[in-house]
Order: structure tokens, then sequence, then C-alpha cells
């Protein structure tokens, strides 16, 4: 019999044979959650002059001093200066303008007064001021963000909304990313049939297909599906083909564990250069990966749930990776176990589908229902995977590891 191998070799493994995939330029909003793949420098400043972060009035600061409810101080106003209009008078002593926020700040100026402490006379040519104001108060001063020269985005950072929104101030509106993976998929099986056809006996319908291609658009991946091959050497052999050239990686379901004798795995031994491993994790231990040319194969499990738990553990970092990630795998938490998680000692580490309430101040980690790798129904009901070691389980109220899902 193979040996297994602990889950962090089988990680390391697939890992270290990716490579980030070359930049491509994109359109500004294009590139949410994708890898910059060259650094931003600013080349403007941000604001790029001073301005109001309020509506009110702008004043020499010098001539609020002392102003209070009770004694107030009047200045003369000279004009209204909405956002996007240059300032026509200079602030001299005694005098302000009314402005907007966003506006100009005019000449002479030092200072804005809030609107809610002042009170414009019936004729609008005097403001009473009643609170007194410093000199700066109020003001956005030019280049306070971002000056010249500034490291806007630094290379690798991946881009957010406000990222986004930075660089659109700017005036940047294409950009250069780490290209996003294309990935392949298809199944095979002369078991698997696809439609609402009755089964015939020995038949069932292949689903471990949409929900990969489900996850993998979760994840943000192009995906290529090429549907359910049938078991025939040729077939597979030109699917794979076709894969190298309109794919950056492909994941196959099935005919990975021991013993299996499958067409997929006669082409792929055949084609490229494959790692059959058998992992010491439960569910998800069959796992198959390897080059093709310069095509990334996976080939995960037949079971519904462990294709999807393969999917989590080896793909996805690995297509995360090849997207310009330097953190490819999920973040691990702690919560407590809100009942029993009973299971027997096989020399493996056991993914038990679960619940996570984050509602309370610790994570209470429950069941999602059933924990078979052929039974789909508990990981539908699942936003996360509570990790066990090798042994007889946990009781409630212990600490307990688990990774997200969504």
């Amino acid at each position: 019999m193979k040996r297994m191998i602990s889950l962090e070799e089988a990680q390391s493994y697939v890992i270290k044979n990716v490579d980030a995939l070359e930049g491509e330029n994109v359109l500004l909003l294009e590139g949410r959650n994708k890898v910059i793949a060259e650094p931003v420098v600013s080349s403007e400043s941000i604001p790029p002059f001073d301005n109001t972060a309020v509506d009110g009035y702008a004043v020499k600061a010098i001539d609020t001093q002392g102003a209070t409810e009770n004694s107030p101080v009047s200045l003369e106003m000279l004009e209204t200066i909405p956002a996007g209009k240059t300032p026509t008078f200079t602030i001299d002593q005694g005098k302000c303008s009314k402005i907007m926020t966003g506006a100009p700040l005019p000449d002479g100026a030092d200072a804005v007064v809030m609107v809610e402490w002042t009170e414009q006379s019936d004729n609008g040519l005097h403001v009473t001021i009643r609170k007194e104001v410093s000199e700066g108060q109020h003001i956005r001063q030019s280049g306070e963000d971002l000056v010249p020269g500034n490291l806007v985005i630094p290379k690798g950072t991946i881009l957010n909304a406000a990222h986004l929104g930075l660089l659109a101030s700017l005036g940047i509106y294409e950009i250069s990313t780490v290209k996003t993976p294309t990935v392949g998929i298809f199944s095979t099986g002369d078991e698997l049939i696809e439609g609402k056809q009755p089964l015939k006996p020995g038949q069932i319908r292949d689903s471990n297909r949409f929900s990969l291609l489900a996850l993998l658009e979760r994840d943000g991946f192009q995906t290529v599906d090429f549907g359910l091959i049938p078991d025939d050497e040729e077939a597979i052999e030109e699917t794979i083909k076709k894969a190298e050239t309109s794919c950056d990686a492909l994941i196959t379901t099935g005919g990975v564990s021991m013993g299996d004798f499958d067409y997929v795995k006669v082409v792929l031994n055949r084609l490229g250069r494959m790692q059959w491993m058998q992992v010491a994790i439960k569910p998800a231990k069959p796992l198959a990966f390897g080059i093709v040319g310069q095509l990334p194969v996976f080939g995960l499990p037949g079971n519904p749930v462990s294709s999807m738990v393969s999917y989590e553990l080896f793909a996805r970092p690995a297509l995360k990776k090849m997207s310009g990630y330097t953190e490819p795998y999920r973040p691990l938490f702690f919560g407590v176990a809100a009942q029993d998680f009973n299971r027997k000692p096989d020399g493996k580490t056991h993914y038990f589908r679960v619940l996570v309430d984050v509602t309370q101040e610790t994570p209470q980690i429950q069941s999602a229902g059933h924990q078979g790798s052929h039974q789909l129904t508990g990981m539908a009901g699942a936003n996360a995977l509570a990790i066990l070691p090798d042994g007889i389980g946990t009781t409630q109220g212990s600490k307990l590891q688990f990774l997200f899902l969504d």
C-alpha cells in the first residue's frame, strides 16, 4: 500500500510547482481583487489644492478671536464659493467668503468656520460668527494625502475598492495586474450522466463539475467547462490538449484513488509529470497533481464532498498563487465546540463540515449535518471546516480550530 503523506507535504509539493502568471493591463473596475503587477507612484498632489472640509465661511482665524454666543464677531461677506469654482476675492482682515465642502480655499484665508456657528444678515452682506476657530481648522491641505513621488500602491497588493478610488483620483484608469487563471474542468466516468432523465441501475448524476465551477467562479477565476467526457482515451486526450491551448490550469474529478484503472490516469501519466498521492486527511485522501506541458493539472477525488474539500486545500491555494497572492491559504481561526465531535484514530486529520456561529464572543462550532464524503447535504449547510487531529475527537466546550469556506 502506498504510504500516506501529510497535508503539509502535499500542499508544499503543489504550491512549489506553480508560479504567478504574467501581468496584463485591465480597466480600473476590472482590477478589484486582482494583484497589482507594478508599483504605482503618484504624479500629483492629493488633494490637488487647499480646500474646505465643511460648509461654512473662509476667514482669517485672527478675526474670530474671542467670538462666543454672547459676544459674536461680524465680518463682511464677499462671495459664495461652490465646489468646482475658483475664488474671485482675497480674504483680507474683517472679511470672509461663504464656502461649500470641497471648494478651493481663497487666498488670504487660513481657517473655515462651520455654518452651524454662524448667522448671515438679512441683506447677505455680513456674517455673525459665534465661535472662535484656530489657524488651519477645517482645511484640507494640498498634498495632505499624497505628493508627487509618493508610493501609492506597492507591487503585490490585492486591490480593493479604496485602491481603485485612489487610482481614479490620480487619473489612472488602466492598471497592470497579475493575470487571473482561466481554469478548465471536466468530469469522466461511465456511471455519470447529466440531465433529468431517469437513472438506470448504476448511474448517478454528475454533481462535482457544477460544485467546482461554482467554487472557481466564487473565487474570481475564469472557467472553461469541458463537460462530461466519455471514458475514452482519445476523447480525454483531446480535451486535455484543448485545455493546454485555452487554459492556465485544469481540474478533473474521479479516478485518483489507489487501485483505480482510469483512462484519465492513463492519459495524464502518458502526457505529463504526475504525482498520485494519498494524503493523511479525511475526506479528500486521494489527490493527483502534475504538469502537462506547462499546464498544472489537479486530479480531485470523485466523491462530491472530497472534491470540494480537496479544491479548498490544494487547488484554490495554488490558483491564488498563480493570481499573484503571496498568502494563498485561508486563515485559520479558533472557536469552541458547541457539541461533542467524535471520531476514531486512523492516522488522518479529519475535516468536519460545520456551522460556525460568530454572533457569540467566541465562535461556537456545531456539526452541519451528515459527514460522509458522498453526502452533500452536510457540505451545503456548512460555512466552515473544523480540523480534528488524529485521535478520538473532542468534547463540548473544547477549543477547536477551523477555516471559513466563504
